[in-house]
């Protein structure tokens, strides 16, 4: 059973909700709004009287940059339509190009490869970039759910630890793809973006935010991937599986030697999603 917390400033009030500096316990009536979460008024006092105070840091411990705090989510958007439009000029070119798939004939036709099985591994991640140009819902719904989801997240968690979960999603994507459909052609942000679901839900569990919302959402996107046609379930799947472990390495990380975990968490999950990638291919090939 989970333990009830009360206010560190007022015992008398049971609350949920922590300090994302300190992380002590604080009730609605101490929770002082910040471009990271809610902070303690100890906090904000200690941070407003000390003329040398640090320089703000995120729930997972990343300097709060400065200027558009949304520009990593604004430079992917801008990238998938840039590529998008230039589908819309080139016509399927990009995609038999640049799409994810993998396969090799078998005899008596000289074991033939294609895609990833022939040595074209950039596929794992130009794929994330693509998306259907006879269906503008497909980037259309893709890059809504980017800003509506990864857009508060990389306020809150930080450009660079955004930027590498982004990164890792989508590669965890692919990797889930080769081994589950590799002859089929895919395509798609939408493994990113399940990342990006994922490591949401651990951040709002990890502030001990209501979860219900975005579980609900979490779960309507599970059950559409399995459902509508031509939709990458497996895609969806490996996003999720590689988004959340990186998320919970990076939000659950001890003080002591947070940088550590955080990053050698991110990186053992990049080098499992390329191990499996090279897992499938050597299954493709074989």
């Amino acid at each position: 059973m989970e333990q009830t917390l009360c206010c560190y400033r007022h015992p008398d009030r049971e609350t949920g909700i922590r300090c994302t500096r300190c992380e002590r316990p604080i009730c609605p009536s101490c929770m002082v709004s910040a471009s990271v979460g809610f902070q303690c008024p100890s906090c904000v006092s200690e941070s407003n009287s000390s003329h040398h105070a640090s320089q703000p840091r995120t729930v997972a411990g990343g300097r709060v940059g400065h200027g558009d705090p949304f520009l990593v989510t604004k430079i992917l958007i801008g990238l998938n339509v840039a590529v998008w439009l230039l589908e819309l000029a080139v016509g399927n070119k990009l995609l038999t190009d640049l799409g994810l798939y993998a396969y090799c004939d078998s005899p008596p036709y000289n074991n033939v490869c294609g895609g990833v099985a022939n040595g074209e591994w950039y596929r794992v991640i130009t794929s994330a970039f693509l998306h259907d140009r006879t269906n503008p819902a497909h980037i259309g719904f893709n890059m809504l759910s980017l800003w509506w989801i990864g857009a508060p997240l990389e306020q809150r968690i930080g450009r660079w630890h955004y930027s590498a979960l982004y990164l890792v999603a989508a590669l965890g994507g692919s990797a889930a793809v080769l081994l589950l459909a590799p002859d089929s052609l895919t395509i798609g942000a939408s493994g990113a973006i399940f990342g990006l679901f994922g490591a949401t839900a651990v951040y709002m569990r990890r502030l001990r935010y209501d979860m219900r919302p975005i579980m609900i959402l979490l779960v309507l996107n599970i059950i559409f991937s399995f459902t509508w046609a031509n939709v990458s379930w497996q895609a969806h799947l490996g996003g999720l599986v590689a988004g959340t472990l990186v998320a919970i390495g990076m939000l659950y990380a001890p003080q002591r030697r947070r940088v550590l975990v955080q990053w050698g968490t991110t990186a053992a999950v990049l080098v499992v999603s390329l191990a499996l990638t090279a897992v499938a291919v050597a299954q493709v090939t074989s």
